[in-house]
């Protein structure tokens, strides 16, 4: 900014070096001047444009900044869900009343009671049955037995 004082100046003692009648000095000095007003006028627009460009800017970038952090929230709560050494929720349906419920997984606990009918439920977490070869078939919580076959059908044909 100092040049363009500097160029300023320079210019004006130019002139009144170079123009010796006042009133020709004076019409140069106040039509410039008015020159420079217009020129300084157009200036502040621009610069006023620019800093709204550049307010719109830095709002758009902390309203980005703060769906990145939402997101990123997201993306560490997912992880967690996903990658969570804290235990895993394990649906257990009562085979006394048939509700639905959900608790942790602890290989440790061998029983839970139902919030419902309040029986204690036996967890078996390996998986076997106890004695496969003593299953009737008609219980409703087994997926691995078949029903009995009814010998009167078999009969009928």
């Amino acid at each position: 900014m100092s040049s363009l004082k500097n160029e300023y100046k320079s210019f004006l003692d130019d002139i009144e070096k170079n123009i010796k009648n006042p009133d020709d000095l004076r019409y140069i000095k106040e039509r410039f001047a008015k020159f420079m007003d217009v020129i300084i006028e157009k200036l502040d627009t621009i610069l006023d444009g620019k800093n709204d460009q550049l307010e719109h800017l830095l709002k758009m970038q902390n309203s980005l900044e703060n769906r990145m952090d939402k997101m990123q929230k997201i993306l560490d709560n997912i992880e967690k869900d996903i990658y969570s050494d804290d235990g895993f929720d394990f649906e257990i349906i009562c085979p006394y009343c048939n509700a639905e419920f959900v608790v942790d997984i602890d290989e440790n606990k061998t029983e839970v009671e139902c919030p419902e009918c309040k029986n204690m439920i036996e967890l078996d977490w390996s998986g076997e049955t106890e004695d496969d070869e003593s299953c009737s078939g008609h219980c409703s919580g087994c997926s691995g037995c078949e029903p009995e076959e009814d010998d009167e059908d078999d009969e009928d044909m």
